[in-house]
């Protein structure tokens, strides 16, 4: 356990460093490629495509060129009182809201990405519930985002990302969805890379440019993969109450597993 805590925070401070030194490496008149990326905490294809392929343009020092901007509110559904119902319940809609007052706490890709990054590690590995340890991690301090969050002000950001999500056009149809200068990706978002070095119209084009050998052309309106996360309700009521279930069944082995402990 401590292995793989530490062998997390070395990742995720490496990405910092990172991001710190590719991000003043762009002359500020090169126009950066703009990538959105919509998303939601707990859908296991956003944390696979957060922590397994967008992580790379900070490794690779594509960020350079790159004005990314994370939405996280995903597939969530406003209710007729105002509440947000998300698409894998309450857990998720907590997660979704930290980030979203992360990314408003530090504006920064270089300080926000990996605050984001460390949630969506956690989430993959099915440890959301330790969300909190990212701030020492990272060594933030946690109480701009408690602010956020119990003020509400997290709330209103929420239906901001709602509202920026609503627009869409074509409209979203499943999650992780990326838009590279208004372009929708559609499935092909996992080769996001060769996108945004096509759309990039600067004199320095990264060397992880040079790099990119996968042909591009339209993105193909596909049909989503069994692992992504649908917008349809069908299926997002179905799924949030398989994690209900899930979360009501491992509650009822906590007692248990306490007692084992201290045998």
């Amino acid at each position: 356990m401590f292995r793989s805590n530490l062998l997390l925070v070395i990742v995720i401070v490496s990405l910092a460093a990172n991001l710190s030194t590719s991000v003043s490496l762009l002359s500020s008149n090169e126009q950066k490629v703009k990538l959105a990326l919509y998303c939601e905490a707990l859908c296991p294809t956003s944390a696979s495509f957060i922590i397994n392929y967008l992580y790379k343009i900070i490794e690779n020092g594509l960020i350079s060129i790159v004005d990314l901007e994370l939405s996280p509110y995903g597939n969530a559904k406003i209710s007729a009182n105002g509440t947000i119902v998300c698409q894998l319940g309450e857990w998720e809609c907590m997660l979704n809201t930290v980030e979203a007052c992360a990314i408003q706490t530090w504006p920064s890709v270089s300080d926000h990405f990996p605050f984001v990054y460390c949630i969506e590690k956690l989430a993959y590995e099915n440890k959301y519930t330790e969300w909190e340890t990212c701030f020492e991690k990272l060594n933030l301090d946690p109480k701009p985002v408690a602010d956020c969050y119990g003020s509400g002000f997290g709330y209103e950001l929420e239906l901001q990302y709602a509202q920026e999500t609503k627009m869409l056009q074509p409209a979203h149809t499943y999650v992780p969805w990326g838009v590279v200068d208004g372009q929708p990706l559609y499935d092909d978002f996992t080769e996001f890379i060769s996108y945004i070095c096509k759309a990039y119209k600067g004199s320095n084009v990264p060397n992880a440019c040079l790099d990119v050998s996968h042909p591009i052309g339209a993105p193909k309106n596909a049909k989503p993969r069994n692992d992504e996360c649908y917008k349809d309700e069908e299926n997002a009521k179905s799924r949030s109450t398989l994690l209900e279930i899930i979360l009501a069944i491992v509650a009822s082995w906590m007692p248990n597993v306490g007692t084992a402990d201290s045998m």
